[in-house]
Formats: structure tokens, sequence, C-alpha cells
């Protein structure tokens, strides 16, 4: 066939994939919580990279010859690779770290946390207490655990006795171990009535008591949930509880949410917290089994009162997650100068906060009418969250 036909089609196809990753980077900008629009949050690097593969081929094929269109689609190519680069670089080692580094080496002003999907399903659990003895952290979270995989990870009891646990079979157990003591250790039902987290106050060797929080809330996506919005919710309300309190708090698990997205940078300025990532690198966390479809999804967020030690991913344990690992130095003298780091929320950040959190009860609200429709007679008793602050 004429060679024009195979130079047209390949127009047509770079033209395509141009479209579909310009349309893939303004839509997470509608702010809308459809599961289909927040999932364009995640795979901004994957994003980038199909773009940086379209701009020079669009280039080689004179894209600037073929009308407006052609002139439109380059200038808008290389406009939204300088955008979501912009999200992205913070989130490198080329960015100014938010969270300083440590400056001491008294083992009693050090505290070591893991985070761990294990994926419910995955029955690798001797590879997972592997990798958790090894790294040897004073807390550890981990999470889609359900009766079978405490058994597996019961041994930790001996090494870290203080234990805050709730196995489900619904992929959203919370397994909590901690060699240091844990002072009103809570299990809460913020919003979903299945979807549990951890409230509690740590003490370490030196007296200082620590708030930590342990999340999961379920992601946006069709089989979980049809938004974001009660995974939202569920942040926000943790963040409006800190809300800058004079105490040192770390918040970490798997958000089901990357750290660039806008409910992520809302929660810090919130709650007054930081992210250790920034200027650390990505530490994606999943895909474990597809190297080129990888985010951050698993957490930490600090208070100005600590500094970092080490933060790495850790080894596969046969889950769809990478373990993450943090150790953190309680220096609160450098608090204030930590500060300037933070990110200042403004009163239009707090009405959105809390009008997020509305409609996360409201949804939660509206699924439980729909599931009474369904199924009239129900012998089920459940606490439930208390909604009445918010609506």
């Amino acid at each position: 066939m004429h060679p024009s036909f195979f130079t047209h089609l390949l127009i047509g196809l770079v033209g395509l994939l141009g479209v579909a990753s310009l349309v893939a980077t303004l839509l997470p900008l509608l702010r809308q919580t459809a599961w289909w629009i927040r999932i364009f949050d995640f795979p901004r690097l994957q994003i980038v990279g199909v773009m940086a593969l379209v701009l020079p081929a669009a280039l080689l094929l004179d894209f600037w010859y073929c009308g407006w269109w052609g002139i439109a689609l380059v200038l808008s190519l290389a406009a939204a690779i300088v955008y979501q680069l912009l999200r992205i670089v913070p989130y490198t080692r080329l960015a100014r770290k938010q969270v300083g580094d440590s400056t001491t080496d008294s083992s009693r002003g050090h505290v070591s946390l893991l985070m761990m999907n294990v994926l419910q399903y995955n029955k690798q659990g001797a590879r997972a207490l592997q990798v958790i003895r090894e790294a040897d952290p004073d807390i550890i979270m981990a999470v889609e655990t359900d009766s079978w995989w405490l058994d597996q990870l019961r041994p930790l009891q001996q090494t870290h006795p203080y234990t805050c646990h709730e196995p489900l079979d619904n992929t959203y157990g919370l397994l909590f171990f901690s060699r240091l003591p844990l002072i009103g250790c809570r299990i809460k039902y913020l919003l979903d009535d299945d979807v549990p987290s951890i409230h509690t106050r740590v003490q370490m060797p030196d007296g200082t008591r620590l708030r930590v929080y342990g999340l999961h809330p379920k992601p946006p996506a069709p089989q979980e949930s049809k938004t974001s919005t009660r995974r939202d919710a569920e942040l926000l309300l943790v963040g409006k509880e800190i809300d800058r309190k004079d105490e040192p708090t770390i918040v970490f698990g798997d958000m089901n949410d990357v750290a660039w997205s806008h409910t992520s940078e809302l929660f810090r300025r919130i709650s007054g917290l930081m992210d250790p990532r920034v200027g650390r690198g990505l530490l994606p966390t999943f895909h474990a089994e597809y190297r080129l479809l990888r985010w951050p999804l698993d957490h930490v967020f600090v208070s100005p009162h600590f500094k970092v030690d080490d933060m790495q991913r850790l080894p596969y344990v046969g889950s769809d997650h990478f373990p993450i690992f943090i150790k953190l130095s309680y220096e609160p003298r450098d608090r204030h100068e930590q500060e300037a780091n933070l990110e200042e929320a403004d009163e239009s950040d707090h009405v959105e906060a809390l009008e997020k959190i509305k409609e996360g009860f409201e949804e939660e609200v509206e699924e439980e009418r729909e599931e009474a429709k369904a199924e009239p007679v129900r012998n089920v008793t459940r606490v439930r969250p208390n909604r009445s602050l918010w609506l």
C-alpha cells in the first residue's frame, strides 16, 4: 500500500495517545469524586511517560503543519508535561526535604514504624514475618489481615507484647503490634461500619507520649466504593481531630491515595503534619508485581517534632504492596524550625474539609438506606459512627 497511508495511520495513533494523555491530566482538575475520575490522580508518572514519547513523535511527524489542531496538541502536551512534573517533583530528591534528617544518635529518642498491606489472600505468612523481623521496627501495622494472618504474625507478640487487633475477613482487618507501651488504644469505625482504624498513644523510653493513628480507608474503585468521598472524609476527620495540636503525632497506613493528590495535600494543611517523602523520593509501594504501574499508596505523616533517621521500601512479601519502613527521631527542640516547612490551611480549606466530611456521612447513610430496601430483615447489631457533629 502507499506509504502515505502508514504515515496518516501513525499520525492518527500519536494524536489519539496525545489526546488521551491530556484528558487523563485534565480530569483530576474537576475535583469530582467519581472513581473513574479520581483514579487518574494515581498514574501521574505513567502519564508523563506517555506524553514524553508522544511529544517528540508529534514533532517528528510535523504536527506543526497539520493545522491548528496539530499546533494546539503539541503546545498542550508540553504544558501538561510541565504541570505533571510540578506535581511529582516534590516527591523526588530534586526537592528540599520537608522533614529534616535526624541529628541525634540517642536510641531513647527514636521510634520506628513498619506498615504492611499483606493482601488478605496472600498465603506467604512466613515471608512477611521474616521481613518484619529483619526490619525490627518498634511499631508494626499489618492491614488486610484476617484470623489466618493473626495466627501467622502472632509470634511477634514475643517481642512486641502491646497489641491492638481487629482481624476481619473483608480485606479491612488491622493488626497492631508494639514494642513500646500503648496508652488507651482504641479501634474506631469512623465512617464505614466495616472499616476500622487505630487510635492510640505510644509511650517512648524517655516517657514521651506520641499520638499515633493507623488508617486503611476504602479506595475509589468500582468493586469497593464508587466514589472517593468516604476515603477523603476519613482522612480529613483525622486531620480535623489533629488540627495542629501541640502534640507529637504520627499518622500512617495504606491511604489508598497518592501523596500528590488534592486530598492528601488538604489533609496535610488541615492537620499541620508533614510528609517525609518530600525530598526523599517516591518510594512507590503499589503495585509490587508490575514495575511500570507503581505509585506511593502507603504513607507516613508526622508532626514537626520529628526528623527522619531512615526511610525505605522493604522487600516483596507476596502482596500487591511493598511494606514501608521509617525510623524517626524525636527532636522537639527543632520543632519551630521545621514548622517553617508547613503548608498553611486557609478558611476555604477548613470549609472544604467540613463539606467533604459531611458528604462522607451522607453517602454512608444513603448506602445504608439502599441496603435496607434490598434486605428488609437484618439481624445485625452495629456500632455506628457519631454523625451528629457533622450532619
